[in-house]
């Protein structure tokens, strides 16, 4: 009861002072520590209970498999893997289950899938597991694939499954998929669920259709935080800042109190928007009017406004006024301001300040490089390449992600092993010889190979979101939107390139990449530029 009521200091020291304790009570205490998040105390205390002589049951075992899924602690899930093994409980549907989802959320899929098809028994849970490993892990084609099998096998998918369908239709902007799926909630009677309602609406948010998200929203017969943060949230990516802060002010309005998420999301909204008086607002006021105390997610949002805005010095000095220790992000984000703007010494001191943090990041490898290339300097650019190559870091291929007659395809940075590939590459061919017409010049500096312009020119075709653009253009009816997802931030020619291929055909392209929507029609982009 203590535990439950997150009071587990109480509990424990009533556990503590028991004269007499049996494998319940053991497994109250641990629940009590996994379900409040505090995961090392479970393990730690697991520990205890083998020294004292205890047997776990399987009860348990899964809660010390749930500690272990919570802290991503793969070693110690392992070894309670093998404990379960030992002790003959790996054909318990619960226990299997809950194997799957540790090893899904340590970043093991192929374990955690290896399981799924061992397990003799699945259940909704068991399907649930495997789909929602998929989903978190950025594997959404293999999520809707295993839903596929799902209902071939006929297992009939509940509320979570179709939230976590709706969430792996989002990673990869699959519009098509997810309005089916709509169909299936509606079909089901999921609709008036709040978590369901709250996803579609970030789903329909995040693919680019922010009317339809909120009609959606507007119509939710019950709407918590969740609800009003996606709505929010979804404005921001969509660089709709004015929108966003407007329904923030009606969410306070209706008395739904503002948590730190909705606070990201409304900094992410000024600063993709250039509100920067506003966004300074907000910031100073949350933990005032709120109560909300800046995390340094909060504090990366301010970054990002800043250094967008171009006030690069301005961002450099807060963060070196943080009040708390800045994380990598709060540094990459300033080193993308740098790159934006140029700026080789600040994103020089942020790129140095990244790798002390996370050694193996190709990123901030890229970005500085890009400083330097745009700068045209080539010593400090050959010796940023020699300094990743000493490191052991390897760049992360661009791929963009396209949705043609419900079927995915997707495309890598320089493939040329789609089965069109020879019909992309003619239709790019032809796009750039009437971009060109149209006054078009390829940004060459986006290119870090020192090779000549003619090859570099070629080296842009192959820049997968062109692929993309160019196999839906070809692939679909005059008329039909084409919307594309990318794993990175789109690069400033493939920006400036759709902008001009958006007039030229007179198709409306939708480009989510990593930081936000971008809506390309006539010649012009949502963004206005400041990405």
């Amino acid at each position: 009861m203590y535990a439950k009521c997150g009071c587990t200091e109480d509990a424990r020291e009533l556990f503590d002072n028991m004269s007499e304790r049996d494998v319940l009570s053991w497994s109250a205490m641990i629940a009590g520590y996994a379900q409040n998040g505090l995961g090392k105390e479970a393990l730690a205390l697991y520990e205890q209970m083998k020294q004292e002589g205890m047997q776990p049951n399987n009860v348990t075992l899964v809660l010390l498999l749930k500690a272990c899924a919570s802290l991503a602690a793969l070693e110690q899930g392992k070894q309670i893997h093998s404990e379960i093994i030992k002790r003959g409980f790996q054909s318990d549907v619960v226990v299997g289950n809950t194997l799957v989802d540790m090893y899904a959320k340590c970043g093991c899929t192929e374990d955690a899938r290896e399981l799924f098809d061992n397990t003799s028994e699945r259940d909704v849970v068991s399907w649930n597991a495997m789909i929602a490993g998929y989903a978190q892990n950025g594997l959404g084609k293999d999520a809707l694939a295993l839903y596929e099998q799902m209902k071939q096998e006929g297992m009939q998918p509940n509320n979570v499954t179709v939230v976590f369908l709706l969430k792996a239709c989002t990673s990869l902007a699959a519009l098509e998929k997810g309005k089916q799926l709509h169909s299936e909630i509606i079909k089901r009677g999921f609709e008036s669920d709040v978590v369901v309602g709250s996803t579609l609406v970030n789903m329909y948010a995040k693919c680019g259709c922010t009317e339809d998200a909120r009609e959606l929203f507007d119509n939710m017969s019950e709407r918590d935080v969740v609800s009003w943060t996606g709505m929010i949230a979804g404005y921001a990516q969509n660089g709709l800042g004015k929108e966003a802060l407007a329904l923030f002010e009606q969410m306070q309005r209706e008395g739904t109190k503002p948590n730190e998420v909705t606070y990201t999301s409304v900094l992410s909204a000024c600063a993709h928007s250039g509100l920067v008086d506003q966004g300074r607002y907000f910031f100073d006021s949350m933990c005032k009017n709120h109560g909300v105390t800046p995390t340094k997610e909060h504090y990366a949002c301010m970054v990002d406004l800043l250094g967008r805005a171009g006030c690069l010095a301005d961002a450099e000095l807060f963060i070196n006024k943080m009040p708390i220790q800045p994380n990598s992000v709060v540094w990459m984000t300033l080193l993308g301001a740098a790159r934006n703007h140029g700026h080789a010494e600040i994103g020089r001191r942020a790129f140095d300040r990244v790798v002390k943090l996370e050694t193996k990041n190709a990123a901030p490898y890229a970005l500085l490089s890009n400083i330097y290339a745009a700068a045209g300097k080539k010593d400090e650019l050959a010796k940023i390449r020699n300094q990743m190559k000493e490191a052991g870091v390897k760049r992360i291929p661009g791929c963009s992600w396209i949705e043609v007659d419900n079927q995915l395809h997707a495309f890598v940075v320089g493939d040329a092993t789609h089965p069109q590939s020879k019909e992309i590459q003619a239709e790019l061919d032809r796009l750039v010889g009437l971009m060109k017409m149209e006054g078009y010049k390829p940004n060459l500096s986006f290119v870090l190979d020192d090779v000549e312009d003619e090859e570099k020119e070629n080296a842009f075709c192959g820049h997968s979101e062109k692929q993309a653009i160019a196999f839906g253009l070809i692939n679909t009816s005059f008329g039909t939107p084409i919307r594309i997802k990318k794993n990175l931030r789109v690069c400033g020619d493939c920006h400036n390139a759709t902008k001009i291929i958006s007039k030229i055909v007179g198709r409306d392209i939708s480009v989510m990449d990593a930081n936000r929507y971008h809506h390309f029609k006539d010649g012009f982009c949502s963004c206005g530029d400041y990405w």
